[in-house]
């Protein structure tokens, strides 16, 4: 097939207009105006909630801020009342929406390098965040996909969204009938979950470390149909255009943050762990969150705050699958490390914010 390259993790050459936020290229909002419409939604307060113009959504060179993004997707589920919004977005999304992007990959002769394409390119097409094809010890590959970006929190229909763009990719030279092995969410299971194993047609799991279609390698070599390699030669030409040749790294401090988040449903992260994860030394992890006037315990328990609040506007989720997510052995610790933190606890939380 071909290296699958595995993209940087890093700031974005899609620099927000400020220049110090991470930024998505607008075309990943294709179609959202006519997707609101047709759920009733008003297309004024969703958008505005989410400081961007409708006009803005679709454009294939401009930037969003990527958290005014995630929020748009956000906002569209609770302001039309559809919990699975980002799926069925995802779902009906076709590659070529995707702009430059899109092209670049249905342009590749065969499936393995359009995927590589779609990862080699994405440090053009979004930051923060990291997409990467990964073989899995009995074979099979994992496409991941993920936001870094801590202070990105509730993202539930982006990494929806997201995976049936990918999805949609790989049905262009397998038919649309085609369906992964298993399809991994990093947040928790909905009340809509069997919707998912409805649009995926594919086993689906929850609050895993990351989100990822996985499916066998004897797809790679499938032919794209509409391969054209001075099409996809244009398109990559264009995209490097939008930002520097050689994106810059993220922030270590965001990475330890997202290794973290990645740890916690399986308990309390050690230092050496997230130093492990991410090939540094133990001391550099320290020296980075020193500078930051940090300690790496308060970034254990900056994440659980903030994974706490999010989780405990899911209504669905009980408090004892909370607890385990944010890597407590018991309900109590969670309820003192709670109550710590906001002078309040998680049922009186969840009651103020849900009205439950």
């Amino acid at each position: 097939m071909g290296r699958i390259v595995e993209a940087a993790e890093h700031g974005g050459p899609a620099a927000a207009p400020t220049g110090a936020q991470p930024a998505i290229l607008a075309s990943a909002a294709t179609g959202i105006v006519s997707h609101i419409e047709r759920l009733h939604g008003d297309i004024d307060s969703i958008f505005g909630n989410a400081g961007i113009a409708p006009e803005m959504a679709g454009q294939p060179t401009l930037q969003l801020r990527l958290a005014s993004f995630i929020t748009l997707f956000e906002e569209a589920a609770r302001r039309t009342q559809q919990d699975s919004f980002g799926l069925w977005f995802g779902n009906q999304f076709m590659p070529r929406d995707l702009g430059l992007w899109g092209y670049a990959a249905v342009s590749a002769p065969t499936l393995g390098s359009a995927l590589e394409t779609l990862v080699g390119l994405f440090p053009y097409q979004q930051g923060s965040s990291f997409l990467r094809c990964v073989r899995r010890k009995d074979g099979l590959l994992r496409l991941e996909y993920q936001i870094i970006a801590p202070d990105i929190v509730g993202r539930r229909q982006d990494a929806e969204l997201s995976l049936g763009m990918f999805l949609n990719v790989i049905r262009e030279a397998m038919g649309p009938k085609w369906a992964p092995d298993e399809v991994h969410f990093e947040h928790p299971r909905p009340q809509s979950w069997k919707e998912h194993e409805s649009a995926f047609d594919a086993p689906i799991y929850f609050s895993q470390p990351t989100n990822a279609l996985v499916f066998r390698t004897d797809v790679l070599g499938r032919s794209m149909p509409a391969r054209d390699l001075q099409l996809l030669a244009v398109m990559q030409t264009c995209m490097e255009q939008l930002g520097p040749s050689s994106p810059a790294a993220d922030g270590l401090y965001d990475r330890i943050c997202a290794a973290i988040r990645m740890r916690l449903p399986n308990g309390y992260p050690t230092l050496d762990q997230i130093a492990h994860d991410l090939r540094i030394s133990p001391g550099a992890v320290q020296r980075e969150l020193a500078d930051r006037n940090v300690t790496y315990k308060d970034a254990v328990e900056t994440t659980r705050r903030n994974l706490a609040e999010m989780y405990l506007q899911q209504r669905q989720l009980p408090l004892t699958e909370i607890a385990l997510l944010l890597g407590y052995s018991e309900l109590s610790a969670f309820s003192r490390a709670f109550t710590r933190w906001t002078g309040t606890s998680p049922r009186r939380y969840r009651r103020v914010k849900t009205g439950h």
